[in-house]
């Protein structure tokens, strides 16, 4: 571990407290802190000076059904934030589990960065993460009409509906997913002399 690595470490576990889970691997720092402690967390690392991180640069939502193939046993959702200190030169991943699987509430982080507001609508449009406090929290990606949220493991591979423009109605109508799911098998055709020289 590098030596600004390992500062920043001593520093997030000074000013986070012990509560906190800190994992180091491939030269990056994972900070993993309980959904209660989500904004609290975020707004020290804005706002203690040591630590500085006055860029957010990314926010995503994960869903971690059937993860490590099926023996993850925690929570489902989880809210990855990555952030960035250019003062200090830094860079920090913060990730919050959402405390509840089938209504994923966390509050939202917009008020601390701003930069967080379209990410937190994206994660809302594709796991159904709900952001509280948000003040604009909508679709941002797919369409006013569309029904669940694509990025969730369970969601159907065709989709739910399907949209076409009818000629007769001169419109676009929604309508029940017509694909019928099949099984592809590919078929490889190589010549006699493929790989000879």
């Amino acid at each position: 571990m590098n030596e600004n690595l390992n500062l920043l470490n001593q520093l997030v576990t000074k000013h986070l407290g012990t509560e906190v889970q800190i994992e180091i691997r491939l030269n990056e720092l994972t900070v993993t802190v309980p959904a209660e402690q989500y904004y609290s967390s975020a707004q020290k690392l804005k706002e203690i000076s040591d630590l500085g991180f006055e860029q957010l640069i990314d926010l995503c939502g994960v869903d971690y059904q059937d993860y490590a193939d099926g023996t993850w046993s925690g929570l489902r959702f989880a809210v990855v934030s990555h952030l960035l200190s250019v003062k200090n030169n830094w860079r920090l991943r913060l990730r919050t589990f959402v405390p509840n699987d089938d209504f994923p509430v966390i509050e939202s982080i917009t008020s601390i960065w701003n930069s967080a507001n379209w990410y937190e609508r994206e994660a809302f449009d594709f796991f159904g993460i709900i952001f509280e406090g948000h003040d604009d929290l909508r679709r941002i990606l797919t369409d006013y009409g569309f029904i669940g949220h694509p990025f969730r493991k369970d969601f159907p591979v065709s989709g739910q509906v399907e949209m076409r423009y009818d000629p007769e109605q001169k419109r676009v109508i929604y309508q029940p997913v017509t694909i019928e799911p099949r099984e592809l098998t590919p078929r490889v055709i190589r010549e006699e002399s493929y790989g000879v020289k």
